[in-house]
């Protein structure tokens, strides 16, 4: 029993310095020499200011920049490319032809230098083109709005001409009143007016409903500061110039003033003309008559035609002549 007992000790005495031996084996030894590193420095770098704190009167609110924005050296900034090639994009260089065309442009509405695609215009020209095509034929086809006239005062009379189609057809038609017309101007108007104003639809009911108003009531007020009568003016529908002939054989005034409707066309279609002539009669030729026209937004303002009427009227009155015998008494 003591044998085995010894025996035990010295077993586990061997054991423990074997264990002891094969640790401190496996057990690394650090270099002397290494250096330890630092994860931050212990002292500052750069150059530090101490702010000294400034006095400021009592209630005075102060701000404290706490951080340095970096100066930009300009002489090492890049500039940056306009481009995905890094080239600048220059202007397209325009030939002089096309340099002259777009001066003539703004001084026209006429499709010049509009350019074509192939064979055939260009589908921006070609759609304008269809829209003012279709705007004329609006304005020939139309009718001018009874309220324009009731708010005016204006009663209305027909030419002989039964509809647009033939008026369109007869122009002959369209210079003459019918015979409804005719009693009723006879039986509503004032006889031997001094001046005797006529509103038609002519080729433009759109030129009468945009325009009329204005060129009526501006030349109206010149006829009045001018000391000039007026007669009862009414609206011919579907007349032509030449009808002021017949109500210059009605009525006998000195002077008729027409204003109707222009041809419409493709710049505009509500154009208005005022024919001007000095005693109208059945036989009066064209070389008499005279014409303010292009009246519109686009043109001829309506309320300065209107009182440049009034001067025209008054000439005609002092001269007793109108159109090309009137440009001859003046000179």
């Amino acid at each position: 029993m003591d044998l085995n007992e010894e025996l035990i000790q010295q077993i586990t005495k061997m054991v423990v310095e074997k264990l002891e031996a094969a640790s401190s084996s496996q057990t690394v030894q650090q270099p002397t020499n290494e250096k330890k590193v630092e994860l931050y420095s212990k002292q500052p770098i750069g150059h530090v200011e101490v702010e000294t704190e400034k006095r400021s009167p009592s209630g005075a609110v102060t701000f404290h920049s706490t951080t340095e924005e970096p100066k930009r050296n300009i002489s090492n900034v890049k500039p940056k490319p306009t481009t995905a090639y890094s080239h600048t994009k220059s202007k397209p260089q325009t030939s002089p032809e096309e340099d002259q065309l777009a001066e003539y442009r703004k001084k026209t509405p006429a499709r010049i230098g509009v350019g074509r695609a192939g064979s055939r215009p260009k589908t921006k020209t070609w759609l304008q083109f269809r829209l003012d095509h279709a705007a004329a034929v609006d304005a020939v086809y139309g009718e001018v709005p009874d309220n324009l006239l009731e708010q005016l005062g204006l009663f209305q009379v027909q030419s002989r001409v039964a509809d647009k189609e033939e008026y369109i057809r007869r122009p002959d038609l369209g210079r003459k009143l019918s015979d409804e017309s005719r009693s009723l101007i006879q039986e509503r108007c004032k006889k031997s007016p001094v001046v005797q104003i006529v509103a038609s639809n002519g080729l433009s009911a759109k030129a009468i409903e945009e325009n009329l108003e204005d060129v009526y009531l501006s030349l109206e007020q010149s006829l009045n500061n001018l000391n000039i009568e007026m007669g009862t003016t009414f609206y011919v529908d579907k007349g032509r110039v030449a009808v002021m002939d017949d109500i210059g054989e009605l009525l006998q005034p000195d002077v008729v003033v027409m204003l109707i409707g222009e041809r419409p066309g493709l710049v505009s279609a509500e154009s208005l003309s005022a024919y001007m002539c000095y005693k109208p009669r059945h036989g009066t030729i064209e070389a008499d008559r005279m014409v303010i026209s292009n009246i519109h937004k686009g043109g001829i303002p309506p309320v300065e035609a209107g009182a440049f009427l009034g001067t025209i009227i008054q000439k005609i009155l002092k001269y007793e002549a109108s159109g090309v015998s009137l440009v001859q008494k003046e000179s």
